[in-house]
């Protein structure tokens, strides 16, 4: 991956963004694509959508969620301690012992999860998983009147953000769900950009969609899919690597890190457009793995292949190691395959490509 690449990656798994709560990474994505989107809109909901081409015959939609899993402030109790809720799916049993980040009105507040001591817990309750109700964040608050000048009820939080790098091409962050889909529809765009430039009456326009408010129902993917109004919709998310202890592959499929872009076949992708994605990687010689989705997958493919009359959609993933916890693991060589395979398999659509199966 380029250095400059590799900085806005950096960037966007560094920056809070929970459900509901994605100002910030909006500004990040927006300041790497000004250069090169022709136009750029953020809408009511809060969804970036960067256009290339925006007046062309086709519109070809990609949508990256930006926004993360994350945690909420419920209660501030008199000794200073703080208790939340979740936004969007966390596993309980991974958070005692976590040190995490609120963002309060006057700016970032750090905590931690605090749990009892093992030599405190009877026997027949050790090893049980913990319950989110059960547990507390500690801002070493001394009570809970400067508590409350830290934080307030409805203050959204998340894991202590970063990026670690395992061995060459890994790295650990508890943001790569989705911020890597993020990237890797920004990082298409540029790409498709660069190879557009100079052609005139170019049939196909693209608009790359950072979208909000995944973890807690799609919904960013259903309004900014409105909005664009997209004949063809790739979605660009994390899917489960098998290449690790505990995964059964024929639960997941065999799905590697490092092995490329994941290609989803079943009812919630366009056959056709299926088959361009498959067809582009052996050309361009772009490895890529298969995964079956006999249903309908938690992604914003479900909303783009259902707006208005119907879009083509596609589901392209990005193979994660340990999803929903602290240490995401993701290999930085399958995003910007990824990216290559979307631009590629775009610069082949034409005015008169059709996407009706049969």
């Amino acid at each position: 991956m380029q250095k400059e690449n590799y900085s806005f990656l950096e960037k966007l798994l560094e920056t809070p963004s929970p459900s509901g709560f994605e100002e910030q990474i909006q500004k990040v994505i927006k300041r790497r694509v000004a250069p090169y989107a022709d136009d750029i809109q953020i809408d009511v909901h809060g969804n970036l959508v960067a256009a290339v081409n925006p007046d062309a015959k086709v519109r070809v939609m990609l949508a990256g969620h930006c926004d993360q899993i994350g945690f909420m402030v419920t209660h501030i109790d008199e000794q200073g301690y703080i208790w939340f809720g979740s936004i969007g799916g966390i596993d309980a049993a991974v958070l005692p012992g976590t040190h995490v980040i609120f963002q309060g009105e006057n700016g970032p507040v750090e905590g931690i999860i605090g749990y009892k001591a093992v030599h405190l817990v009877p026997a027949g309750e050790r090893g049980k998983p913990a319950e989110i109700l059960k547990l507390f964040v500690d801002i070493g608050a001394k009570d809970g009147k400067e508590a409350r000048t830290k934080l307030a009820v409805g203050d959204p939080g998340t894991y202590k953000l970063g990026v670690t790098k395992l061995g060459k091409t890994l790295i650990a962050s508890p943001g790569c769900d989705d911020r890597v889909g993020a990237y890797v529809v920004m990082e298409a765009l540029r790409l498709f950009k660069t190879a557009i430039r100079g052609k005139k009456n170019y049939p196909v326009g693209v608009f790359a969609v950072s979208t909000v408010q995944e973890e807690v129902g799609l919904r960013g993917a259903k309004t900014s899919a409105y909005h664009v109004d997209p004949h063809v919709g790739i979605a660009v998310d994390v899917t489960f690597a098998s290449d690790h202890p505990g995964i059964d592959p024929k639960v997941t499929g065999t799905v590697k890190l490092g092995g490329g872009p994941v290609l989803a076949r079943g009812p919630n992708m366009n056959t056709a457009l299926s088959k361009m994605l498959v067809e582009t990687a052996k050309k361009k010689k772009i490895p890529y793995q298969m995964k079956a989705e006999p249903g309908i997958p938690g992604t914003d493919t479900a909303m783009l292949q259902v707006n208005k009359r119907g879009v083509a959609s596609a589901l392209v993933s990005v193979p994660n190691r340990y999803m929903h916890t602290q240490v995401e693991v993701v290999d930085v060589r399958d995003l910007d395959s990824c990216a290559k395979l979307i631009c590629e398999t775009i610069l082949r659509i034409t005015s008169r490509t059709s996407f009706i199966p049969g």
